[in-house]
């Protein structure tokens, strides 16, 4: 047994396999808890030592305990924002697998909402590329169904939306405006008229304008988003970029105590770039589960959407049928490479969003004009197409890669077509990292795709697509290395491997339970699990009830969160 005290403990948990993420006792057969800290681990005769009086155990069944799951990169007030939106995703996320399935949809979250004329009609979840219509749907295919109603669709990239006439004339877009830098505004054929999709630039200031909820309900919000996450057993959250009007909330949210789970947020670049001063260290600490940890940078676009920015051009040109198209960095080179250096000077940690390569190249020259400090940990988030090089050169100057597996299975197809084999197959590349002793997480990058860590494990092990191919066999990891990226790596990313990630002594007792053992079962039957239990410093926040003995609709149970 693994302890430093011989104090009473306050839970044990035994009865099941316990997968520490701790190297030097990967496996254990119990679990005591004391005060939100683990207070032994190992044999259970000798963890039952500290059992007392009080002492509760609890006997996991067979079940499997890890450490609570850490989120590498998701949007988390996205969570909060969806409960009065249209699900209009392919599936398996929704139902919309056509633009006529998008409509059935809609006409019915009009109704249920009871939307009035002038209100916005927003969905989100939309994918060009997953429709049987073999197109991008226009303001025409909405216009006689919602003619009342300015529409958006937010891209399931988050890139990009579609707008119907009504959409268009509510944001003041018409012929007559320009593209912006870093922008794409697909037009009508032969004229200059918006035809509905817009992506990246020309696209963020509208979503930027939509309408929120008052703060009141928006901070009611917050705790339905922290249930999304813990049902899926997260005990660790991001949100990067954090919306400028929505940091005050996040305080507020903190300072009265509604974070039951641990938040991450980093600055919106332009505001970091705005508002940081050189020599104050903005990484600040923990109050309330909330913290500001850095900033984040979005360098490029969306692969499936065809705007991350390459090197090499896309095999199947532009989303407004550009040719030779490479894609396109959202902003300049002169801006990344401000912030990161004002980063460095602050003690900030960044973030790049950086899909394609050239964007890539773009961080890594920025970190090296930053002067190239080691230990800053600089996270690419996604680096879905990092070349074998620039991997080399994460190493050289202790970069971290936050990888998205999940891109596999929804869009590996669609990779495919636009980016060729050689492309597609190093796509997340997380064996060839894991080889070089990179440490990497592992995202779901919500609302892009959904939370389920479980999901995207077998996408990492698997890197099966909707067709059934395999996108990159050489890059399938183990299930014990997919598992490090979602816990102990996870933890590294954020500076917190002292305190969480792993099931030893002294560390928070941030635990999930899962309905079977990801390690022993078929590495196809990954997906299949579920949480059972998720555990935050040592209290429950979700437990998934038992369907035998409750009706389908109340399955999954909030509990002790506040």
């Amino acid at each position: 047994m693994t302890t430093g005290t011989t104090i009473i403990s306050d839970m044990i948990y035994l009865g099941g396999d316990i997968i520490t993420m701790d190297e030097n006792n990967p496996m254990a057969e119990a679990v005591a808890v004391k005060d939100g800290l683990i207070l032994a681990v190992g044999p259970k005769d000798d963890v039952l030592k500290t059992k007392g009086a009080a002492t509760q155990i609890v006997n996991l069944g067979g079940k499997t305990m890890l450490p609570g799951f850490i989120d590498g990169h998701s949007h988390f007030f996205q969570a909060a924002m969806i409960a009065d939106y249209a699900n209009v995703s392919a599936p398996p996320v929704g139902t919309a697998s056509s633009i006529a399935g998008i409509i059935a949809v809609l006409k019915e979250h009009v109704a249920q909402q009871a939307l009035k004329p002038g209100e916005w009609l927003i969905g989100y979840g939309y994918d060009g590329s997953a429709l049987t219509d073999g197109r991008d749907a226009t303001r025409d295919d909405f216009d006689p169904y919602f003619p009342d109603n300015p529409m958006v669709l937010v891209h399931v990239s988050g890139h990009g939306c579609v707008l119907n006439s009504a959409g268009f004339k509510a944001v003041g877009i018409d012929a007559n405006t320009p593209t912006p830098p870093g922008g794409v505004t697909v037009r009508k054929p032969g004229s200059n008229e918006p035809a509905g999709l817009l992506m990246e630039n020309s696209m963020f200031p509208i979503l930027m304008a939509l309408p929120k909820p008052s703060p009141q309900v928006l901070l009611e919000h917050l705790t339905t988003a922290q249930q999304m996450y813990a049902s899926n057993g997260y005990t660790t959250v991001q949100d990067a970029p954090i919306d400028p009007k929505v940091m005050p909330l996040y305080q507020k949210a903190a300072d009265e105590g509604r974070f039951f789970l641990d938040l991450n947020g980093y600055w919106e670049s332009h505001q970091f770039l705005a508002t940081a001063k050189p020599g104050t260290d903005y990484r600040s600490p923990r109050a309330g589960h909330y913290r500001l940890a850095g900033v984040k940078v979005i360098a490029d676009g969306s692969p499936q959407g065809r705007t991350a920015y390459f090197t090499k051009p896309y095999l199947t040109g532009g989303p407004g049928g550009e040719k030779n198209w490479r894609g396109t960095p959202i902003v300049p080179p002169e801006h990344l490479n401000a912030v990161v250096k004002l980063a460095y000077d602050c003690d900030a940690q960044v973030l790049v969003h950086c899909n394609g390569d050239a964007a890539i190249d773009m961080l890594l020259d920025a970190h090296k004009a930053a002067g190239a400090p080691h230990g800053r940990r600089t996270t690419v988030v996604h680096s879905q197409f990092v070349r074998r090089d620039q991997l080399d050169l994460y190493v050289q100057y202790g970069i971290n890669a936050s990888f998205f597996t999940n891109h596999a299975f929804f869009w590996g197809d669609v990779h495919m077509q636009n980016l060729g084999q050689e492309r597609a197959y190093f796509l997340s590349p997380m064996k060839t990292a894991r080889a070089l002793g990179l440490r990497m997480t592992n995202h779901s990058d919500f609302l892009v795709t959904p939370l389920d860590p479980m999901f995207i494990l077998w996408t990492a092990v698997n890197r099966t697509s909707r067709s059934g191919q395999i996108i990159g066999p050489d890059e399938r990891i183990s299930v014990l290395d997919g598992l490090k990226a979602l816990t102990i790596d996870g933890a590294h990313q954020y500076f917190e491997e002292n305190r969480k990630g792993s099931i030893e002594v002294g560390k928070l007792a941030d635990l999930v339970i899962l309905t079977a053992n990801p390690t022993k079962v078929d590495p196809a039957a990954i997906k299949a699990i579920k949480v059972a239990e998720t555990i935050k410093g040592g209290k429950s926040v979700f437990r998934r009830a038992s369907p035998a003995t409750t009706p389908p609709m109340a399955q999954e149970v909030l509990i002790g969160a506040r």
